[in-house]
């Protein structure tokens, strides 16, 4: 089972990271590539772009999780309200 844990860390982190990195290196070399011919400097700023738009989904997956966590937070602080009449904080 570790490995597979570790497997997914590693994918994950592909994924959060490397993949945008990479795409986003593809995309500055067509530019450079490309300098002076519009067509692939153009595709390049396309993959700059993609990049971007990969590195946001992760990041607005990770808030989708990490607000999943605080609504369940919230529900066990109410459960707790609802057992002993009083906020588990005070």
């Amino acid at each position: 089972m570790e490995d597979g844990g570790r497997f997914r860390r590693v994918l994950l982190g592909a994924t959060r990271l490397w993949l945008p990195v990479t795409i986003a290196v593809i995309g500055v070399v067509a530019i450079v590539v490309g300098h002076g011919r519009t067509g692939v400097a153009a595709v390049g700023v396309g993959f700059v772009l993609i990049a971007l738009i990969v590195w946001m989904i992760n990041w607005m997956f990770r808030m989708s999780v990490a607000s999943n966590a605080d609504r369940d937070r919230e529900e066990r602080a109410r459960d707790f309200f609802d057992r002993t009449g009083r906020w588990p904080d005070e």
